[in-house]
């Protein structure tokens, strides 16, 4: 597909998204595109993989890159998560980095700003949640990160309800370079409908199941079917690593996941344009998360040894 848009007076970039987990990235991205791309959960580390999200402003198309959460790994699938998120922030042409302003400079926050120099981008540092902090410990913690770490730009934002989003948007769009648009100009995400629809029903089964459920779980689309009417069949198994989280999920007489199935139902059926049915099912496969194979499925690098 293509566009009518004169190659000679677009511009387009790709713009990082990177932060400790929780800082609030997916809910950002979201508010950017002006749609449902990246997951959003309390439960932090939710957002796995590279996630893009694609908006216009003015000529300019921007291509944001919604990274993993970066924290201290402990586990294989942690390190092939930072990894991701380090490798997408390298190359990107501006990297936001996102602060949750209740947060400050904690640990977490600190880590990252000991590495960010050896990103060789343009930074912005970028302030979220400022509707829950007084306006001079905001001032006060901008100061503070700046002094660590001299960023291009500051940004305070409540990604939560836009409030400076668009701002950040508009100026985003003056940083990217001229160049032809890299996708139709209608298109919100590169993200295949498959790998959405699996994420959604991730959030649902978060949003659901909160403590109960351990973040060692993954959701996958197995068919997705065009009815003759229009209609799609989407079948999605739920996998998890022991028996006793697989009764989790289904619930007393499987109410649970009936639950989680129509609420996700629903929200992809707003964003395929079509009525879904949906059919989930709940496999055990224990030690998922040293299989190479799920790796390449969530588009993350196997990280050898232990």
């Amino acid at each position: 597909m293509t566009t009518d848009i004169d190659n000679t007076a677009t511009r387009c970039g790709f713009i990082a998204l990177i932060g400790a987990p929780n800082a609030g990235k997916s809910t950002l991205l979201n508010a950017l595109v002006g749609g449902k791309v990246s997951i959003v959960s309390h439960k932090v580390q939710t957002t796995r993989t590279l996630v893009r999200g694609i908006t216009i402003e003015g000529d300019a198309q921007l291509i944001f890159v919604d990274t993993p959460g970066i924290f201290r790994p402990k586990r294989r699938l942690d390190r092939a998560m930072v990894t991701s998120a380090w490798g997408g922030a390298g190359d990107a042409d501006a990297v936001c980095l996102l602060i949750d302003a209740r947060r400050g400079l904690d640990e977490e926050n600190e880590a990252i700003l000991d590495k960010l120099p050896d990103v060789r981008r343009r930074k912005i540092l970028i302030l979220n949640k400022i509707d829950l902090v007084p306006r001079p410990t905001l001032l006060a913690l901008a100061e503070q990160i700046n002094a660590r770490l001299a960023f291009d730009e500051t940004f305070m934002i409540a990604a939560i309800n836009g409030d400076g989003v668009a701002s950040l948007r508009k100026r985003l769009a003056e940083l990217v370079q001229p160049g032809p648009w890299l996708y139709p100009e209608d298109q919100m995400s590169d993200a295949p409908m498959r790998q959405l629809a699996a994420e959604i029903t991730r959030e649902k089964l978060f949003e659901r199941l909160h403590d109960e459920l351990p973040y060692a779980s993954t959701v996958e689309t197995d068919q997705w079917t065009v009815q003759k009417d229009g209609s799609v069949r989407i079948e999605q198994t739920i996998f998890v690593e022991r028996e006793s989280q697989r009764k989790i999920v289904l619930g007393h007489q499987g109410q649970t996941i009936k639950a989680i199935g129509s609420r996700a139902r629903a929200e992809i059926g707003e964003i395929a344009e079509a009525k879904v049915h949906l059919f989930l099912f709940v496999k055990v496969r224990e030690n998922w998360a040293d299989d190479p194979a799920r790796y390449r499925e969530m588009g993350l690098e196997f990280p050898r040894g232990g």
